[in-house]
């Protein structure tokens, strides 16, 4: 390298949950643009999830993506956000249902969850049919040709970075990979940063962005937390990560499907977001 020669910026492409911004995917684009995100991830259009769309539904939004020139960052389904007690049969139909719609899309990855534990049941007690109906799900992505991305979520097997880990490591499959969410972390008691990144790195595909209290569990922009976003985000800049940041504020409203923050606080959660990626270099397309 010359003296003129300066390295090449490092760059994420940056990503949100359009229904955080509004049912209507016009306005979740248009918000986005003005936010300089140019993917969006699909969790509901029309106020209606994403595994519900019909056909009809999904054409329009493949139309509508097209004319905005935006791109699919993920299928933000719901899968295995159910109890482990329930018909698995229902889950590997929503997969499927989930798949058509990333083909459709041009999405790569699809998110999920490893289920909920009934009350008096501990996770110990629920490690057995949870990994025998992942490995199911991940052999249908594996010849669907899509990634499985299982985000950390309170009170399904995978909320703490051990069990994601052993989750990861007993699937074994090319499939199904970490999407990293660090308030979902603080609000189970983990220290995201210092208790699962160096344990989760390897696996780390996809990063979802939103910070939390510890205190008190609330969801808050980027960096106003004690999701240790900072470190965490260095860290990635320094690992080389070139993925997905994709935003899902929460700070309207959170609950068990998913949440909400309108134009406004979404575009704060971003602006809170992009401000620290500036502190570390890090530039967003």
């Amino acid at each position: 390298m010359s003296r003129t020669d300066t390295p090449d910026p490092v760059t994420w492409t940056l990503s949100g949950f359009g229904d955080e911004i509004g049912p209507d995917p016009e306005m979740q684009f248009a918000v986005l643009q003005a936010l300089g995100a140019r993917h969006v991830e699909v969790r509901g259009a029309w106020g209606t999830n994403v595994v519900d769309l019909t056909d009809e539904q999904v054409d329009s939004l493949a139309a509508a993506l097209e004319r905005w020139g935006m791109g699919v960052s993920a299928i933000a389904s719901p899968i295995g956000k159910v109890s482990i007690v329930g018909d698995p049969e229902d889950e590997a139909r929503r997969l499927a249902r989930a798949i058509t719609v990333a083909h459709r899309l041009g999405a790569r990855y699809i998110r999920m969850f490893s289920f909920y534990r009934p009350d008096g049941m501990s996770a110990q007690d629920v490690r057995d049919p949870v990994l025998k109906h992942i490995s199911v799900l991940a052999r249908s992505a594996e010849r669907e040709g899509v990634i499985l991305v299982h985000e950390n979520e309170k009170d399904i097997y995978g909320d703490i970075p051990e069990r994601v880990l052993d989750l990861i490591e007993s699937v074994s499959s090319d499939a199904l990979k970490v999407a990293w969410d660090s308030a979902n972390f603080v609000q189970v008691g983990v220290a995201p940063f210092t208790d699962g990144y160096a344990m989760l790195r390897p696996h780390l595909e996809y990063l979802q962005v939103k910070d939390a209290l510890a205190a008190t569990g609330e969801v808050v922009p980027a960096g106003e937390g004690d999701g240790e976003l900072l470190q965490t985000l260095t860290a990635l800049r320094d690992d080389g990560y070139t993925g997905f940041a994709s935003l899902e504020p929460h700070l309207a409203l959170g609950h068990a499907l998913g949440g909400f923050s309108g134009p406004a606080l979404f575009g704060r959660a971003a602006r809170a977001f992009t401000g620290l990626l500036d502190t570390i270099g890090v530039a967003t397309a």
